[in-house]
């Protein structure tokens, strides 16, 4: 390749990757300025720029300097190659080698820097780290430390170790490649006096980085699961521990010996010695730890980790949230009465008869009315519905963009943007046909009942529907209605302003379409929809959060909002146990969006959570206190079933509190199975209305049973209210 051509193959890949990223950052700025956040756009660019720079930066100064360092004893000389014509000598030049060697000094640098970016979150949460108010109770430090500190320096040990490893490996083969070290008959294993004062003080800085990844193993034996509890056990408190901590000194007294060797002695001796004892060091303390565990702990292993397993108990109880469970008897003697059954009549009403896969097959065969509307997910609520309290069953009609009989670019992004109305019915009422009674229903909505939808037009859902253009010339496919459609023009205030040319540049650049910039029937009035997916949408703005499977649906003051349940989640709790990835999980943070307008809002509904504590931190901008909700749409709220599963599922076994009972696993729980198919499974935790024992009136609860683990009769239930 000529010279003249590089700097037309750098204009080659700017167009086909800068332009085209450029247009992605530009569009994603427009478009979390018009949700409110783009102090959260700039606030997690900001971040993540200055670690990938920061990081690329120190990572490129100390190879780079390494290499040059250990280029300097590079001198021009022949080498024998073979070719067709037979064998050739050519003359390598240090000169030449340098170049290459930074191009890939610099290749691998970009590299570490992209990983360190992609961390950009481990960073701020380490800088903006909130006490939990409590400590582990082996080494006292705060809960915080595990799930904000240890993360990041865990990401530093191990890119320091990398990186030290490369320059080490880097400098080895520069001075082999020298002949500053080697192997011959005569003088055996070589290494010349520069060789040895530069391999010496890289081998003094692994070793401390070995140190710093020593001393980070012990907490995290606090984190790990080796034997019968999540946590240290006996075998860790007194033997790996203190095994790490000779470790913690065998290395820093080996890095000493190195840094010795390097300014004094000149001979490899020293750097054998100290990689030796370190290797010594971490042998006999792995050795000692195993003969703790067969010899004292297997003999007698429940006394030995008694303290252990009350650890356990007691962090895992508070990681998921069961220390407040109330726990009531149940005797299962009771008979039931007459009198029973009116004290209960809110119950009795509300007994559920439809399941939510046969009903949203049912919704779709009566009411989807036309092919490209679909009925994603049926959602549990409960409303007072002409002064009664009702639960009930619904379900957006949403529009399935890829169910089109006809997919042109002005249908799926002009003319069909939006799905229409829902169907809702309650939960224990069923016509002469067998057919679920329905109190809204058809194309308009038709309500039978005192509730009511205003603004049925659905922009925002749960289907994977791809962007659309509102606002413009051509009318927008509102619903049907008989043989006709009826048509209309989005008036909210949703979607990216098309302003300017160079907007629409912008987005056509984006989507790959030219349709967009050529388009006559975008104006600068017209407005770009995206992300219109609720999980995607959430995921976007704040992908720091773990988000519950199963938005739902709401009707609040004669508006579609959609209510997204958000998780604060580590896997770092000390001593707790870890079910589907996590150790420990509020759900602090609920989020709404309006199905019209695209609204996303975030509010904190708890605030003793320091995780949350600590987004509210980084992103003040993002939350908004539960008090900022509208009445309205508080009463929507209801507790989810992901995190009341996972509740349920550590229930099972830590509801027993007594150490020895735990260990044997007298009293496990399971969740019963329900027989699906050729394959049985779990049960689902379920909504109900109930009237409580002891409580004053009927209640929206979740509750789920409890079986003896082999056995069919019922152990317990639990409710989450």
């Amino acid at each position: 390749m000529t010279m003249r051509r590089i700097p037309v193959l750098v204009v080659l890949v700017f167009l086909i990757t800068g332009i085209p990223a450029t247009a992605e950052f530009y569009t994603d700025w427009l478009w979390f300025k018009e949700l409110g956040y783009e102090q959260v756009f700039l606030r997690s660019l900001t971040a993540k720029s200055i670690v990938t720079v920061v990081s690329g930066v120190i990572v490129f100064a100390l190879l780079a300097g390494n290499l040059l360092l250990a280029l300097r004893s590079l001198r021009p000389r022949p080498f024998m190659i073979a070719t067709p014509q037979g064998p050739q000598t050519i003359m390598m030049d240090p000169s030449t080698i340098r170049p290459l060697a930074m191009g890939i000094v610099g290749l691998v640098a970009l590299l570490t820097a992209i990983y360190a970016g992609g961390r950009w979150e481990t960073w701020l949460y380490f800088l903006n780290a909130t006490p939990f108010g409590k400590v582990d109770p082996i080494l006292g430090r705060d809960i915080g430390f595990y799930v904000f500190t240890l993360p990041f320096l865990e990401m530093l040990q191990g890119i320091a170790y990398f990186i030290v490893f490369l320059m080490a490996a880097v400098a080895l083969a520069a001075y082999v490649f020298g002949e500053e070290v080697g192997l011959d008959a005569t003088r055996g294993v070589f290494v010349s006096r520069r060789a040895t004062q530069h391999l010496g003080l890289l081998a003094a800085v692994m070793l401390l980085v070995l140190a710093f990844g020593a001393w980070l193993q012990i907490p995290q034996l606090l984190t790990t699961s080796s034997g019968v509890v999540t946590g240290a056990t006996y075998a860790d408190v007194h033997a790996r521990m203190p095994a790490q901590w000779l470790l913690v000194g065998a290395a820093l007294l080996s890095a000493a010996l190195a840094v010795w060797q390097a300014l004094t002695v000149g001979r490899l001796w020293p750097i054998a010695a100290a990689a030796g004892l370190y290797f010594l060091v971490s042998l006999v303390g792995s050795a000692y730890a195993a003969i703790i565990q067969r010899f004292v702990v297997a003999p007698n292993e429940q006394v030995r980790e008694t303290p252990f397993i009350v650890h356990n108990i007691h962090a895992t109880r508070a990681a998921f949230g069961l220390e407040g469970v109330i726990e009531r008897p149940l005797s299962g003697e009771a008979h039931l009465t007459r009198a029973d059954l009116e004290r209960n009549s809110a119950t009795i009403d509300n007994v559920p008869l439809w399941n939510e896969g046969p009903l949203r097959d049912t919704f779709g065969q009566i009411q989807e009315i036309r092919t490209y509307y679909d009925f994603a997910a049926v959602d549990n609520d409960r409303y007072t519905i002409n002064g009664q309290y009702r639960q009930i069953m619904l379900s957006a009609r949403e529009l399935n963009s890829r169910a089109l009989p006809s997919r042109t670019w002005i249908n799926e992004h002009l003319t069909f943007t939006h799905g229409y109305g829902i169907t809702l019915g309650p939960v224990n009422e069923v016509t002469k046909e067998g057919l679920p009674v329905l109190f809204i229903r058809d194309l308009p909505p038709v309500s039978t009942v005192d509730l009511t939808v205003t603004q049925p037009a659905i922009y925002y859902g749960e289907l994977p529907n791809d962007h659309v253009f509102v606002k413009t010339k051509t009318q927008e496919f509102d619903y049907p209605r008989g043989e006709d459609n009826v048509f209309t023009t989005y008036s909210g205030e949703g979607g990216v302003t098309l302003s300017n040319v160079f907007r629409r540049l912008m987005f056509a650049i984006r989507f790959r379409s030219t349709d967009t910039f050529f388009s006559p029937n975008l104006t600068h009035e017209s407005r770009v929809m995206m992300y219109r997916r609720i999980a995607e949408r959430v995921q976007r703005i704040a992908p720091f959060l773990k988000y519950d499977p199963d938005p739902y649906l709401t009707i609040t003051d004669g508006r579609l909002i959609w209510m997204q349940d958000a998780y604060t989640t580590s896997e770092r709790y000390p001593y707790s146990t870890t079910i589907g990835g996590v150790n420990y999980i509020r759900n602090a943070i609920k989020v709404t969006i309006d199905a019209y307008h695209g609204t996303t809002t975030f509010h904190v509904v708890d605030r003793s959570d320091p995780i949350a504590q600590t987004v509210g931190k980084i992103f003040p901008e993002l939350l908004k206190p539960l008090d900022a909700m509208p009445e309205s749409l508080r009463t929507r709220l209801r507790y989810p079933q992901q995190i009341f599963t996972m509740q349920a599922a550590m229930f099972a076994t830590f509801h027993m509190t007594n150490p020895a009972v735990f260990y044997n696993r007298e009293d496990q729980w399971e969740i019963p199975s329900l027989e699906a198919g050729p394959k049985a499974a779990p049960m689902h935790p379920y909504y109900t209305i109930m009237k409580l024992p002891g409580e004053a009136g009927p209640e929206y609860i979740q509750m789920l049973p409890f079986t003896p683990r082999g056995k069919d009769n019922l152990a317990s239930w639990m409710v989450a209210r």
